[in-house]
C-alpha cells in the first residue's frame, strides 16, 4: 500500500512532466539547504537564480510557476528572503501587476478587431519579406503605446486563430467545428507537409513581431514592464521618457527593421518560410465567409472596439491613469457597450494573463532574494567605481548580460534602485543619473532578447498556447533571436556611449 501511495505521489508531482525533470527539481530542493549551510547565503542565492533560470528554460516541460514557486518557498523558509521583503517588492511593482491583470484582459475583448486587421495584412501582402517587416514594425508601434506584453497577447491570439482554422481543415473538419488542434493524429497525410510549412511560417512571423515589441517597447514608459518602474523612479512622464530614450531607441529600431529584411531574404536562422498556397486559400475562404456572415451587431461591436483602441492609446499617451487602470477602462467600455454581461465570458479574458501574473510574483520573490543577499552589489559597486565617462557603457553591458541570463524586469528593478541610492547619497549629478537610467532601460530591453527568459514578452510567448502548436521551443527561440540580439546590442551600446 505504501509503495502504491508513494508511486501515486510521484506521478502527481508536477503532473505530466518527464521523470528526469521531476527528479532534477527534487534534487535542487534537497541540495539548497546543504549549500546554504556549507557555502553560505550568497552562494545559495546564486544557485537559486541558476535553478530558477533552469525552470524558465524548461518551460515547455512544465510551466515555471510550480517548480519556481517551490524553489522560492524553500528560499524564504531558509531565510534567504522574508515574506515582508517579497511584499515590499510586490508593492513597488504593483503597476506592472495591474498592467498584466487588466491590460491583457482588455485586449482580449478587442480580439475580433485585431484578428480582422492582421488577417487583412496577412492575406493582402504576398511578399514574405514585406509581411515580416510589417509585423515587426506594427508590433513595435503598438508596443510603444500598449506595452510589449499586451501586443504579445494579441499576436498569440491571432496566431492561434490562424493555426486552428487551417488545422481543422487539415484534419478534414469545418473551420467552425470543435477540434483538438493540439494533436496531429487526425491530420490527413496530404496536408502534413503544408502544416509543417505553416508552422515554420508562423514561427518566423511571431519571432519578428516579438523582437518588434522590444524595438518599440524600449522607447516609451508603457512599452515594457520595467519601463514603468524606471520612469516612476526618475519622475518622467510619457513624453519625457521618450525624449530621453529616442537617441538610442531610434537607431536600434531602424537597424532592427533592416535585420528583419536581411534574415528573410537570406533565409538565415530559421527565417524565410513562406505561406503555402493551400493554406492561404483556406484562410482567405474563411475570412471571406466570416465577412459575409458578419451581422450588423458584430459590425457595431467592431466599431466599439476601434473606438476603445483610440481611447486606450490616448489614455496611455497622456498618462491619465496607471496603465492597468486604463486597461480596466477598456474592459468596462467594450463589455458594457457590446453587451458582454455574462460572468463566464468576462472570466475567460483573464485566463491567459493570470498564470503569468502569478509567475511574475515568483520572479519578484527571486528579486527579493537578490536584494536581501546583495548578489548584484559587487557588479554595481564596480560599475560606479569606474570613471564617470565609462559608467553608462559598462552599465549597459552589465545590465544586458544579466538580463539575458536572468530576466530584464528584476535586473532593471535592482539596478535602478541601487543607482537611485547612489544619487540620493550625492555620488552623482542629476544629468549623470539620467544617463545611467537610459543605460539601464536600454541595457535591460535590448540585449535581453537573446533568451526567452530575458524578456517578459518572450517568456509570455514561450509559455503560451501557441508555442507547442508551432514547435517553438526555448532553444529554437534563442537560436532565432541570436542575430537580432547581437545587432541590437552593438548598436544600442554605441548609441548609449556616443549619442545619449
Amino acid at each position: 500500500m505504501s509503495n502504491t501511495f508513494a508511486g501515486a505521489l510521484g506521478r502527481n508531482f508536477l503532473g505530466q512532466s518527464p521523470t528526469w525533470y521531476k527528479q532534477t527539481i527534487v534534487f535542487f530542493l534537497i541540495l539548497n539547504p546543504f549549500v546554504l549551510l556549507s557555502l553560505g547565503p550568497a552562494v545559495a542565492g546564486w544557485l537559486l537564480v541558476a535553478e530558477f533560470i533552469f525552470t524558465l528554460a524548461m518551460a515547455l516541460k512544465c510551466y515555471p510557476l510550480q517548480p519556481g514557486g517551490l524553489l522560492v518557498v524553500e528560499a524564504i523558509v531558509m531565510g534567504l528572503a522574508t515574506p515582508d521583503a517579497l511584499y515590499a517588492e510586490l508593492l513597488q511593482n504593483f503597476p506592472v501587476i495591474l498592467l498584466l491583470m487588466f491590460m491583457v484582459a482588455g485586449i482580449y475583448f478587442m480580439q475580433e478587431l485585431l484578428l480582422t486587421v492582421f488577417s487583412q495584412i496577412l492575406l493582402k501582402v504576398k511578399s514574405k519579406s514585406l509581411l515580416s517587416l510589417l509585423f515587426c514594425a506594427l508590433a513595435a508601434f503598438l508596443s510603444a503605446f500598449l506595452d510589449a506584453l499586451t501586443v504579445t497577447a494579441v499576436l498569440i491570439s491571432v496566431a492561434v486563430g490562424f493555426y486552428s482554422v487551417y488545422h481543422k481543415v487539415a484534419s478534414g473538419k469545418s473551420p467552425r467545428e470543435d477540434s483538438n488542434y493540439g494533436s496531429d493524429t487526425e491530420v490527413i497525410e496530404l496536408h502534413r507537409e503544408h502544416l509543417e510549412e505553416f508552422r515554420a511560417f508562423l514561427r518566423s512571423l511571431l519571432m519578428h513581431a516579438a523582437v518588434g515589441t522590444a524595438l518599440g517597447g524600449v522607447s516609451t514608459i508603457v512599452g515594457e514592464p520595467q519601463n514603468l518602474l524606471i520612469g516612476k523612479t526618475m519622475g518622467w512622464d510619457f513624453g519625457e521618457f521618450f525624449m530621453h530614450m529616442y537617441p538610442v531607441a531610434m537607431p536600434v529600431f531602424f537597424t532592427g527593421l533592416c535585420t528583419c529584411l536581411l534574415l528573410e531574404k537570406m533565409n538565415w536562422f530559421g527565417y524565410g518560410a513562406k505561406l503555402p498556397r493551400p493554406v492561404r486559400k483556406v484562410l482567405a475562404d474563411f475570412d471571406q465567409e466570416e465577412r459575409k456572415r458578419r451581422t450588423s451587431s458584430q459590425k457595431a461591436a467592431l466599431v466599439i472596439q476601434g473606438a476603445a483602441a483610440i481611447v486606450l492609446m490616448l489614455g496611455l499617451a497622456f498618462h491619465v491613469a496607471e496603465v492597468g487602470l486604463i486597461g480596466l477602462l477598456v474592459i468596462v467600455l467594450i463589455t458594457s457597450l457590446n453587451g458582454i454581461t455574462d460572468e463566464n465570458q468576462i472570466g475567460r479574458a483573464f485566463q491567459d494573463a493570470l498564470p503569468f501574473t502569478a509567475l511574475l510574483v515568483v520572479f519578484f520573490a527571486v528579486v527579493a532574494v537578490i536584494q536581501e543577499q546583495s548578489l548584484f552589489a559587487p557588479v554595481i559597486g564596480w560599475v560606479l567605481s569606474l570613471p564617470v565617462d565609462q559608467q553608462p557603457s559598462m552599465l549597459f553591458a552589465a545590465n544586458g548580460i544579466l538580463s539575458a541570463i536572468s530576466d530584464n524586469v528584476f535586473v532593471a528593478t535592482i539596478y535602478i534602485t541601487e543607482v537611485e541610492k547612489a544619487f540620493a547619497a550625492g555620488q552623482m549629478s542629476r544629468e549623470h543619473f539620467d544617463l545611467l537610467a537610459i543605460a539601464i532601460n536600454t541595457g535591460t530591453n535590448l540585449p535581453s532578447v537573446a533568451t526567452p527568459n530575458g524578456q517578459a514578452a518572450f517568456l509570455f510567448l514561450l509559455t503560451s498556447a501557441i508555442s507547442p502548436l508551432i514547435r517553438l521551443s526555448y532553444g529554437r527561440m534563442a537560436y532565432m533571436a541570436f542575430p537580432y540580439a547581437v545587432i541590437m546590442s552593438l548598436v544600442g551600446w554605441w548609441a548609449v556611449t556616443h549619442w545619449a
